[in-house]
């Protein structure tokens, strides 16, 4: 008799996997979810969603596989975007701007627009060295001031 209580007990059970989390799975989602971003979070990482096209965004996906494609996509970003508080003339000049960051087009122009609030003999290496290359690859090797 108590073979089949047991043989009965088991029939009962649902088939399939046993429920392991007592969390409903669209819960579970959510809290994996919220625990990666904390995770990406505390590693210096951040999202960011670009709308390209088709097949830039293609070639995008695929260069990022490629090893050093980090370091690569910083140069680049190094030499198109500038950083207004790392050199202190174009601070003084960009006073108005919001950004902390300037395309180098932009830069190019602030330079050439205000120059003559530029202190060119307390500059800086690293701000003299940021102007010449602006002015090879903005002003084609000429700045108009």
């Amino acid at each position: 008799m108590i073979l089949m209580k047991t043989a009965t007990a088991k029939s009962a059970r649902k088939p399939g996997r046993p429920r392991v989390n007592l969390l409903p799975r669209a819960e579970q989602v959510r809290v994996a979810k919220q625990a990666q971003r904390q995770r990406d979070r505390a590693a210096g990482l951040a999202l960011c969603q670009v709308k390209l096209r088709k097949d830039v965004a293609e070639r995008l996906r695929q260069a990022v596989a490629i090893p050093g494609f980090d370091a690569e996509l910083e140069k680049f970003l190094g030499e198109a975007v500038v950083e207004v508080d790392k050199y202190p003339n174009l601070k003084l000049i960009a006073w108005n701007r919001v950004d902390s960051l300037l395309t180098a087009r932009d830069a190019f122009a602030l330079y050439e627009r205000n120059w003559k609030f530029v202190d060119t003999k307390n500059m800086g290496a690293a701000e003299r060295e940021l102007i010449r290359r602006l002015t090879e690859t903005c002003g084609h090797g000429v700045m108009n001031v």
